[in-house]
């Protein structure tokens, strides 16, 4: 018997039809043995228009003002799909974080999980019944709602999960099913590119480089928590009984090709600044008030020296380009740099796959297919079974299906 953790996100229960279609596969797979654990995410569309609602009320709502609004959302959620579980026959228990004591930090908008308390969890499966519990949410150890940013349902359940497979004594094999509108995980994003093709699997190493590179079916810290406790995880559409991709460790992933997807980022700008003095620790000096700021700060690039002077180019979320340019020009002018200049209309192309480890030549593959169609490359980046390239924005889907033939990405 297996305690199998299902989270159904926002286009899955848009609607009070579409939470009594899930209800109905939730009912069938309690009815095969199986014991049921649901996470949801908001309606579709409500979590946006409950921030836009803070919004009415004050132009900057304090973020925990804000998220004790926005977590509401989930809690039509799950009591709606309590209700049509119990039209069903099927014993269900709405929960929302406090309830179970998903404890999280107190970083507003973007809060941790530290801990997840199971035992009325446990107590609930073991009555027989299905908890429906409120993903995105937790709760500080003062008793104040969180939010843990968008996507954030996925990393409530695969946390549920983690924290159910260290439980003492529970027999149970645990694993995870993501239910969202895709099939699975695909090569390349399949409304770029009509030859992409699902995987099958694909290991916890190779998601977490495409989930933080861009790619939207997986948040990066549910795969983080993943990989961490083993949880297996299972990512499927909710519209269909179609397999999706499973997400294991690497040494029971079959599938080993070269390249296993490639993901466009469109969601990154680029800041550069000009002249900054060649010397120790000036580097350190330019990025602290932007890493105090909690900026995310991708990709670097530092020019060659000349004349004691370098340029110093680095990428940004678009939504914090404002801000970034704002710190960069106030640091420039103390270490006495020239000019801050920024760039929105810009794409990043990363190309996946552990198969990289053992294969010579992928970079130059990669260079040699865009630049036969004279795509240029502004800044480039490095992993171990990665690498990513920043481009003009209007040749990113090009890229995208340039590469994907490049490696023949196509074939199983």
């Amino acid at each position: 018997m297996s305690i199998v953790i299902q989270k159904y996100g926002g286009t899955s229960v848009a609607t009070p039809e579409k939470i009594k279609a899930v209800a109905g596969r939730i009912a069938a797979a309690k009815k095969s043995g199986d014991d049921i654990v649901v996470v949801l995410s908001a309606m579709a569309g409500e979590t946006n228009r409950l921030i836009e609602l803070a919004r009415t009320a004050g132009a900057e709502p304090d973020p925990k003002h804000q998220d004790l609004l926005v977590a509401t959302g989930e809690q039509v959620s799950v009591s709606l799909m309590a209700i049509a579980l119990g039209e069903m026959g099927i014993k269900a228990e709405p929960l929302l974080s406090h309830q179970i004591s998903i404890l999280t930090d107190s970083n507003h908008g973007r809060a941790r999980i530290l801990g997840i308390d199971t035992k009325k969890l446990v107590r609930i499966i073991e009555e027989g019944k299905v908890p429906v519990v409120a993903g995105f949410q937790g709760v500080t150890q003062d008793g104040a709602v969180t939010t843990i940013g968008r996507g954030g349902s996925d990393v409530t359940a695969v946390a549920l999960a983690a924290a159910l497979s260290q439980v003492s004594g529970l027999m149970s094999h645990v694993l995870c099913e993501i239910f969202t509108d895709v099939d699975g995980v695909f090569t390349a994003d399949p409304r770029i590119c009509e030859k992409a093709r699902k995987l099958s699997r694909i290991s916890y190493e190779e998601m977490l480089e495409l989930a933080d590179m861009g790619a939207k079916v997986l948040h990066t810290r549910a795969v983080e928590i993943a990989a961490k406790f083993k949880v297996p995880v299972h990512v499927r559409s909710s519209f269909n009984d179609s397999d999706g991709t499973w997400v294991l460790p690497e040494e029971v992933k079959v599938e080993d090709a070269l390249v296993s997807g490639i993901t466009c980022n469109l969601n990154e700008a680029k800041v550069a600044i000009r002249r900054v003095p060649d010397k120790v620790g000036i580097t350190a000096k330019i990025f602290e008030p932007i890493s105090k700021a909690d900026i995310n700060v991708d990709m670097i690039l530092q020019n060659v020296s000349a004349d004691g002077y370098t340029d110093l180019t680095f990428t940004v979320p678009k939504e914090d380009l404002k801000r970034a340019i704002a710190l960069s020009e106030v640091v420039a002018r103390q270490v006495e740099a020239g000019r801050v200049e920024a760039a929105g209309d810009i794409a990043k192309i990363s190309v996946v796959g552990v198969g990289m480890r053992s294969h010579a030549g992928l970079a130059h593959r990669m260079f040699d297919a865009l630049a036969k169609e004279g795509i240029a490359i502004q800044m480039i980046g490095t992993s171990e079974i990665k690498v990513s390239i920043v481009i003009e924005m209007k040749y990113a889907e090009l890229a995208v299906r340039i590469l994907h033939d490049a490696f023949q990405m196509e074939r199983p």
